[in-house]
């Protein structure tokens, strides 16, 4: 490599590489073997920038794994913003059906049947986001497959499990809301109108 500008004098690098595969790689026996083997022949040539292959493949790894990691990153926070969009949809639509629900219950509607409404409604939207999401990831499996390593794109296991993940935190923001709107006392649900 010659790094030079043009009032500076040339400075020339010269460094040579090898490479050995052993299994005794990595150990430091086997790195001071090859000291030795090495000083035998020039005991000035230094040995410096040991590295393994798993080291290397690290480092060259390093910014699609940094890629990775923020990718992960925001899709949690886009779930912790779904999750809480999804609960406050579901909250204000309780809270918009209290009176109905007040009148429900004074009908004889059972606390349980109250909930099951409400659970069943954001299923039916979870269910249709879902179905969107599916479709929005098979029309762009072709463009995420060279971000894909040692996983397919059309890997059942990866949407089976993200569909029952999705479905689990959408039953869970809407049962905690409607759960508590269904114990409130009916009279006192007709008079918050």
């Amino acid at each position: 490599m010659v790094d030079h500008f043009e009032s500076e004098k040339q400075v020339v690098r010269r460094s040579i590489s090898f490479v050995m595969r052993t299994p005794r790689a990595g150990s430091e026996s086997f790195l001071k073997e090859v000291r030795q083997a090495v000083w035998s022949v020039d005991s000035k040539l230094p040995v410096a920038e040991v590295h393994t292959l798993g080291y290397l493949y690290t480092q060259s790894m390093a910014r699609t794994s940094f890629t990775l990691v923020m990718l992960g990153v925001a899709a949690g926070m886009a779930l912790l913003l779904g999750i809480v969009g999804i609960y406050g949809v579901i909250a204000y639509s309780v809270s918009q059906r209290t009176r109905e629900i007040g009148i429900r219950m004074a009908l004889g509607a059972q606390e349980k049947a109250v909930t099951a409404m409400f659970v069943r409604y954001g299923l039916l939207l979870a269910g249709i986001g879902v179905a969107c999401g599916i479709i929005a990831a098979f029309a762009v499996m072709r463009l995420m497959s060279s971000l894909l390593f040692h996983v397919s794109p059309i890997d059942p296991l990866t949407y089976i499990s993200v569909t029952i993940g999705v479905i689990a935190v959408v039953y869970l923001a809407c049962y905690f809301p409607s759960r508590r709107a269904a114990s409130v006392d009916p009279v006192d649900a007709l008079r918050a109108e």
